[in-house]
């Protein structure tokens, strides 16, 4: 098996032209994105964001409730103002329940108390139509006593297979 993992020889090409060592810490534009771990969705091309431009903030299924803690630390501490939340069509969340996730970890390790106790504490936030899922998270940020007052939020979908961004 190849190791796929050769990140310094990767980053080689890369060092050899960065000439972005003098970006500030708090993100130019001021916005932060939440968007999904997915393999197929990568924000910074996809919406034409430049290094230094936003924070990305990245989990399973683009949840707003999970990115909540770094949504805080980028608004407080960095002067975001604008959150974009985006989900994607095709995508994983969609294909299970908490309940279903938890079994599939005790099924795989069935002796294991541990996992049990500790998957049985996880809500893993997955959801059922995905326009509604984006609405729900908008309005999750916008209720949210913990997002500045003020804070433009707006909710998209990426289509995998165009490419394309949309509103629901």
């Amino acid at each position: 098996m190849a190791n796929h993992l050769q990140f310094p020889e990767r980053n080689s090409a890369y060092v050899a032209t960065f000439d972005k060592g003098d970006l500030a810490l708090p993100p130019a534009k001021k916005y932060i994105v939440v968007s999904c771990m997915d393999a197929r969705v990568e924000p910074a091309g996809q919406l034409g964001i430049e290094l230094g431009d936003a924070h990305v903030i990245r989990n399973a299924g683009g949840s707003a409730k999970e990115a909540l803690r770094s949504i805080i630390i980028s608004q407080r501490l960095l002067g975001t103002r604008e959150i974009a939340v985006f989900h994607h069509t095709g995508c994983g969340m969609l294909l299970f329940s908490t309940d279903q996730l938890r079994q599939v970890v005790k099924d795989a390790e069935p002796d294991n108390h541990a996992v049990s106790e500790h998957v049985d504490k996880i809500e893993f936030l997955e959801f059922g139509h995905l326009e509604q899922s984006v609405k729900d998270d908008v309005k999750f940020l916008q209720d949210n006593p913990l997002v500045l007052k003020g804070t433009t939020i707006s909710g998209w979908i990426y289509d995998v297979t165009t490419g394309k961004v949309s509103s629901p």
